[in-house]
């Protein structure tokens, strides 16, 4: 049965490793599967000759990757885990509970065959449990709507190559989608008002915040993984530590009582446990006090937990292994997609592909709008087109491959095309183009489509001008249309939201008959505060919270 992703159903503590599956033969006293004295570590004996231990057990130790790894950017190994019981542990949910019209479509594959891979990541502030309620206090909360107080898509190129993970500020003001609760069916409207992004968790679940992202975005996430704050704890605790730094002592309170209680001296600190969730929750103390310093405190503990991974050979011991495999799954929920440890390895075994060096995090542009912030035009579209386009944002190979792209005959002549035109002018910064719809299919009849018709009752989020169509057949009806347009063949894509050929005209588009490709720059806005995955940086503390 699938588990409610708002549940937090207490589970005792199963020693029985042997019996679901743990099999402590299979490692030496080292923990390194080989035992002392070389003779029942790695298989049998005989005539000096080392033979192959039978294919289960060389199964086993195939099972070398973490679900934590997944959480941290899938950079660490660990051992063989019984599969049935963590598959239990895992909490589940519907990945996207957004409407249709406000889903981003699935990506182009690359001349190779493929694709990049989005996850969402989110950290909960629920109060929903006795612990949550002890680490995040605010009792009065106990019980309500939980917010999703941290987010960060993470972005794996399709070549595996780089991986980039961009946060968005929990202040960030939205106008959000409507969205359905899926166990109790209640509807929440869009918002007519902006809202803050960190609400949309309140909003039936992750699914929302999936679709939250999707809709501002454009960009189709595939997967979510979400951690509350007792996931953080005891995965930090099963972890060993984090360390981070900061250039001098802090210690972030006030004398109202505010402030997460984070106390270090200056230097580089092991944090784990609470004080690991004190460093991700700390914004008083931290630089000018903002959100946004916080989401950098965050990239550093991020960047630090992979490397700390990484280098860490303490974690080839089973038992430290297993711990960790218990506390990671027991923390997160994750879109039902992602719902096994057998997925859950594969994909971790993707995400480690990427050296550390080729990692970036971001933050989303953003301009302040009293103390809450909103995308900043222009930065926060080009970041996300470069992720969209799985265009590197760590500058590195940032010129795509051409892809060579086969034109279609098309079924009718151009009289009787049925095309349908849609405004997709409006952006995360500026309002729809009044009339585009209208204005374009009266340029297309102009030029002989003379069945094509504006759809002025749908506004989409189009950065570029794109041309859809539902089923192959219509491939050349569609390229046809872009060929009179002087639209680049990659701007026609496959999708089943349409039912006929369809025309979106993008913010790319906003005004005049004559459709003029922008000039592309695929270089990273500096207001996206790039922090490279290898780098080793301490946090600077306002002088007024040092001691």
């Amino acid at each position: 049965m699938v588990q409610s992703v708002r549940s937090k159903k207490a589970r005792p503590h199963d020693g029985r490793a042997g019996e679901l599956g743990w099999d402590d033969s299979l490692y030496g006293e080292n923990g390194d599967g080989v035992q002392n004295g070389g003779g029942q570590g790695g298989g049998r004996v005989h005539d000096g000759q080392v033979k192959e231990r039978p294919r289960r057990r060389r199964r086993v130790l195939r099972w070398s990757a973490t679900v934590l790894s997944v959480v941290i950017l899938g950079t660490a190994g660990a051992g063989y885990v019984y599969y049935r019981h963590l598959n239990d542990n895992l909490k589940k949910g519907d990945l996207n509970l957004g409407e249709a019209k406000d889903r981003a479509a699935a990506p182009t594959p690359n001349a190779a065959g493929q694709t990049p891979l989005n996850i969402l990541l989110i950290g909960s502030d629920a109060r929903d449990s006795a612990e949550n309620q002890k680490l995040g206090g605010a009792r009065d909360t106990f019980g309500g709507a939980p917010r999703a107080d941290v987010q960060m898509l993470l972005h794996l190129s399709a070549d595996r190559t780089n991986m980039s993970v961009v946060s968005m500020p929990r202040d960030t003001l939205l106008q959000l989608p409507k969205c359905t609760d899926p166990e109790t069916h209640q509807v929440y409207p869009a918002t007519t008002s902006l809202a803050m992004t960190n609400d949309s968790l309140g909003r039936g679940g992750p699914g929302c915040t999936v679709a939250t992202w999707e809709k501002l975005t454009g960009i189709h996430i595939d997967h979510f993984m979400m951690v509350d704050f007792a996931g953080v704890v005891s995965m930090a605790d099963a972890i060993g530590g984090v360390p981070v730094c900061v250039d001098k002592s802090i210690y972030s309170h006030t004398s109202t009582g505010h402030g997460s209680g984070l106390k270090l001296k200056a230097g580089t600190t092991s944090v784990k446990g609470k004080q690991a969730l004190q460093w991700l929750r700390t914004r008083y103390g931290f630089e000018d006090g903002s959100d946004i310093a916080r989401t950098k405190a965050q990239h550093q503990y991020m960047s630090s937990m992979v490397q700390q991974l990484r280098e860490n050979a303490t974690l080839s011991n089973p038992y430290k292994l297993r711990n960790l495999a218990e506390k990671a799954t027991d923390a997160l929920t994750v879109d039902k997609g992602l719902g096994s440890v057998t997925k859950l390895y594969d994909l971790s075994t993707e995400l480690k592909k990427v050296p550390t060096e080729r990692i970036t995090m971001t933050t989303m542009p953003y301009v302040y709008v009293g103390v809450r912030v909103v995308p900043k035009e222009g930065d926060a579209d080009q970041l996300f087109r470069l992720v969209r386009e799985d265009i590197p944002l760590d500058g590195k190979n940032t010129k795509k491959k051409p892809v060579a792209e086969k034109t279609e005959a098309p079924l009718d002549s151009d009289d009787k095309i049925a095309v349908q035109v849609q405004n997709g002018t409006r952006s995360s910064t500026l309002a729809p183009a009044s009339g585009r719809a209208s204005a374009v299919a009266q340029l297309l009849v102009g030029k002989g489509f003379t069945a094509a018709r504006a759809d002025s009752s749908t506004l989409l989020s189009e950065e570029k001008t794109v041309i859809r169509f539902p089923t192959a057949d219509l491939k050349g009806d569609a390229q046809r249309l872009a060929d009179v347009l002087g639209l680049p063949l990659s701007s026609v894509q496959q999708s089943t939201d349409v039912s006929g050929v369809t025309l979106v005209v993008g913010s790319d588009w906003r005004t005049g008959t004559d459709y003029k490709a922008p000039a592309e720059d695929n270089t990273t806005p500096e207001s996206a505060n790039i922090l490279n995955g290898a780098a080793k940086e301490c946090m600077k503390v306002d002088p007024s919270y040092s001691w």
